[in-house]
């Protein structure tokens, strides 16, 4: 369940930063308290239904685009390096072994290549 509290805070956090909001922002307007927003969006609060109605109302969205965790890939410096290693590993825990160890291959060969171009 971290994995997933993790990832939906990651997307809370992407969506009010979108729209320009503090934590103080989203809480005022969400009606709940700054310091349970910064919680959900570090993935350290479990977040009831009644919570996520009030902040996709204050968001201006449908409850589902908080589990859109796409919307994740790609967010350079908006997203936290553990936050886009969390997503990876989720991603990963749906897989077989052997889906597993051939992305591990894949990647390890495309680390091998970016560390070969980095060296030139």
């Amino acid at each position: 369940m971290s994995d997933l509290l993790k990832l939906v805070g990651a997307r809370i956090r992407n969506l009010r930063k979108q729209q320009g909001l503090s934590q103080a922002k989203l809480a005022e307007l969400s009606e709940l308290q700054d310091s349970y927003i910064g919680g959900i969006e570090r993935g350290e609060r479990n977040i009831s239904l009644k919570s996520i109605d009030k902040i996709t109302s204050a968001l201006e969205v449908e409850p589902v685009e908080i589990f859109r965790f796409g919307s994740l890939d790609g967010i350079e410096g908006n997203t936290e390096k553990h936050h886009v290693i969390e997503m990876h590993r989720s991603l990963l825990m749906e897989r077989s072994f052997e889906e597993v160890a051939m992305i591990q291959r894949v990647v390890r060969d495309m680390l091998h290549t970016f560390d070969k171009e980095k060296n030139k």
